[in-house]
């Protein structure tokens, strides 16, 4: 069965890349998440005062990656007690969080709220990766999208 979650982890080219590795993982998109305009560019969102976050959305067959599994992938790739920062990308823009479509809430949101307590009890500092509902998505500029993959020698703060 076909799922979608979206995952904000700093840059969002990293993000994208290590997801795109994953066995299960149908598709995965880079874009602008949770922000305050219809419309954003990739220069307005760097600016900080949109409220978006770069994010990566995914779509995975959950017969072959579980939610569970995928979170705990994420929970890897970043630093939850960091606010508005990885790696060397600093700004509101580089928030960790993760977004759920409203309509999976009721399925999802306990699993999302315990793997985040799992974290929690694993870390001295306070968590500050969000989980909050998708409000609105936009697709990032071709130029963003599979960037790594465009250019294998770009900048990623994620390593694996």
């Amino acid at each position: 069965m076909k799922k979608s979650i979206t995952f904000a982890g700093g840059c969002f080219w990293g993000v994208q890349a290590y997801f795109d590795s994953l066995p299960g993982v149908l598709k995965t998109t880079v874009g602008y998440a949770n922000g305050t305009k219809e419309q954003v560019t990739y220069e307005e969102v760097c600016s900080g005062n949109t409220g978006f976050v770069e994010a990566c959305q995914i779509s995975f067959d959950e017969n072959q990656i579980t939610l569970e599994q995928l979170l705990q992938k994420y929970w890897k790739i970043i630093d939850p007690t960091l606010k508005n920062r990885q790696g060397n990308d600093f700004g509101p823009q580089y928030r960790t969080g993760i977004y759920y479509n409203l309509e999976d809430e009721e399925e999802i949101g306990t699993i999302l709220q315990q793997s985040r307590d799992e974290i929690a009890k694993k870390n001295s500092k306070p968590i500050m990766t969000e989980i909050k509902p998708l409000e609105i998505y936009l697709l990032a500029e071709e130029r963003h999208q599979k960037y790594l993959e465009k250019n294998p020698n770009g900048y990623c703060h994620i390593k694996w």
